[in-house]
């Protein structure tokens, strides 16, 4: 695990500078640079604690795993002896004091992160990881749209504290701490496709036990 340390602006404000160049799905245009962040708080909230480098199962030239929900994702932590990242967590870890729109920066690059990838419309239902992989159809279906590449597979995409594929190649799960169940499930960091990919948006209307063909998770712990 990497040891995330610094100190987190809770509301910033980050204004879209160009124009988008990267088209994706109806109605979905993510700006290609932005401005320097403001941090709108007073003050800011002093973040101590360790996050897994990768995706899980946190193992560098892996596939990571999706098709996971909110409560089995929390239980794979758990039983590693961690838990899903909050919400915050996330956000600090992936834009840095410097409030980063993205990991590496604040112009949208298509590849230094796995994404910006072509969409590819889905057409099934699918069964959640341990069924789709015993089920051909699944499988299958899977693999057409599957981009995913091993973690780590970018060595460019990578936060100031050693943590990978904070942007791009899985939305990952994360714990909505102000929310109660079965909302209390977030979505971050985006994923393959041409979608936000950026460091602070949350997806919030996927319910806890939800899961997908883009959906995965990591975990972290408090520093010792």
């Amino acid at each position: 695990m990497a040891l995330v340390l610094g100190a987190f602006c809770p509301v910033s404000s980050q204004p879209c500078l160009e124009k988008p160049k990267v088209l994706g799905g109806p109605g979905h245009l993510p700006c290609q640079r932005y401005a320097e962040a403001r941090c709108l708080s007073k003050t800011r909230t002093a973040m101590r604690y360790c996050m897994d480098r990768y995706e899980w199962p946190n193992q560098k030239g892996e596939l990571p795993r999706t098709l996971t929900s909110w409560p089995e994702a929390a239980r794979f932590c758990v039983s590693a002896g961690k838990r899903l990242c909050t919400a915050d967590e996330f956000t600090f870890a992936c834009e840095g004091e410097s409030m980063r729109a993205h990991v590496y920066g604040n112009e949208r690059s298509a590849e230094i992160c796995n994404a910006d990838r072509p969409y590819i419309a889905r057409t099934y239902d699918y069964e959640p990881w341990d069924a789709c992989h015993k089920k051909p159809a699944c499988k299958a279906e899977l693999a057409r749209l599957d981009q995913r590449l091993p973690a780590g597979a970018k060595p460019e995409c990578v936060s100031e504290h050693g943590v990978f594929d904070l942007n791009g190649n899985v939305n990952e799960w994360v714990v909505r701490t102000d929310q109660k169940s079965p909302h209390r499930s977030g979505l971050k960091g985006g994923w393959w496709g041409p979608v936000r990919n950026r460091c602070r948006p949350m997806t919030t209307f996927h319910l806890e036990g939800d899961y997908g063909y883009e959906q995965g998770f990591r975990c972290c712990k408090a520093a010792g």
